[in-house]
């Protein structure tokens, strides 16, 4: 079928019936006077093997009609389907209140299953309150939603917007009493006054359902908050003396939000970041400085060492927060364990890599855990990073991480 400008069709790319009248007779028919007046039997196409009577056309016009409004429904219910999934018009969901069960499982309360079942599994912390008032920001193909809420950080005083998504198995029956795990996802540039993760062009949302169906990955629970607090300065996912705190929104409020509404997993094992550019260093960076909060990361094409210039002037403060100084201390201390999956393009301006390359082969031992792979003419972009996940990263961190339990 090959689609008109004037919003017409042409079945198999050729003729489209016109307006106004029944399709021409066949080439190569010839009308014949009949005895008994007209053409044919009823004035019709002759009976010369293709003749039909009036109650045959009668059935054949609607058999054709029937078709027409049946290929019309169908067009129109993809069109709906479309519609829906661009957010487009009167099917748009966007702005709709989002709820990912919270009510049902508030305050360790019954998550499903019969009265009197234990309420979880011994891993499982379930959704403390209050429940957050999420709006829905896009609705993926599959029927999840990202929701979107303002947080106000009661820890951190910033007060900044944090999309969320659950994948498919959140709501499936079998794990109603099993907690996710949760993988926090941190944009570069200003990531203000959007985390670009929850777009669904990129595709982030898509990956992860995928690769838990292909056994590549576990299905988490996505955590999209604002990076920086404005788009003027970065503040590197950390307290700068003076500045807002934004270490503390990464790595306190974000999560207690996420605990507050889903199913999570108790233990560091079931806590991660995600980031590229400046936002695989603050992920990257959190991980190292609360081991006893994170377990991995998937830094793509990160910085290795702070350099915002809100630093000036508090360079003892800095160090607290260089990856390569915390890296260090988790050596001399032996641990806990933490699990580093870098991803650099080739076509990355050479800094990145030879930094990457440097943390690896100096901090790269002991209880610091790290793999790089390299994109072959990868460019320094979130194009680039989301599919190369799969190839890999996903993996590695999935392996070392806990995953939800179904019931037995």
């Amino acid at each position: 079928m090959t689609h008109q400008p004037n919003g017409g069709y042409q079945p198999n790319g050729g003729y489209r019936q016109q307006s106004g009248g029944y399709p021409p007779p066949p080439p190569g028919y010839q009308q014949q006077p009949h005895p008994g007046g007209g053409f044919g039997e009823h004035g019709d196409y002759p009976p010369n093997g293709s003749y039909q009577s009036q109650g045959r056309q009668r059935a054949s016009r609607a058999k054709k009609w029937t078709i027409i409004v049946a290929s019309i429904a169908v067009l129109g219910l993809i069109a709906g389907g479309v519609m829906k999934y661009l957010e487009f018009g009167p099917f748009s969901t966007k702005g709709d209140p989002v709820s990912f069960g919270q009510g049902q499982n508030k305050g360790g309360g019954q998550a499903g299953g019969a009265s009197g079942d234990k309420a979880s599994d011994s891993k499982t912390l379930m959704p403390t309150g209050p429940e957050a008032k999420f709006k829905n920001a896009n609705t993926l193909g599959d029927g999840t939603e990202i929701g979107v809420v303002t947080l106000d950080g009661p820890k951190s005083g910033f007060k900044g917007k944090v999309w969320v998504w659950a994948p498919k198995q959140y709501k499936d029956p079998k794990y109603a009493k099993s907690g996710f795990p949760v993988m926090i996802a941190l944009p570069g540039g200003p990531g203000y006054p959007n985390n670009y993760w929850m777009g669904t062009d990129l595709g982030l949302q898509q990956s992860i359902s995928k690769w838990s169906q292909e056994g590549k990955s576990l299905p988490f629970i996505l955590a999209m908050p604002v990076l920086n607090p404005d788009d003027k300065h970065y503040y590197d996912g950390s307290d700068i003396p003076g500045q807002a705190k934004m270490g503390t929104w990464l790595t306190e409020d974000v999560p207690d939000l996420v605990k507050q509404n889903f199913r999570t997993l108790k233990s560091r094992d079931g806590w991660c970041f995600m980031g590229s550019s400046s936002g695989g260093f603050a992920g990257f960076k959190a991980v190292m400085k609360h081991p006893d909060k994170f377990k991995a990361v998937i830094a793509s094409g990160p910085d290795i060492v702070p350099d915002s210039p809100l630093w000036k002037g508090h360079e003892q403060e800095m160090a607290e927060n260089n990856p390569e100084v915390l890296a260090k201390r988790l050596i001399d201390t032996k641990g806990p364990d933490v699990y580093v999956a870098f991803q650099v393009g080739t076509a990355e301006p050479p800094i990145v890599m030879s930094q990457v390359k440097k943390f690896q082969a100096q901090y790269g031992k002991g209880p610091v855990h790290t793999m790089l792979r390299e994109i072959p003419g990868g460019k320094h972009n979130a194009k680039t990073y989301v599919p190369n996940m799969g190839e890999g990263l996903i993996q590695y961190i999935s392996q070392h991480m806990e995953g939800p339990t179904p019931a037995s």
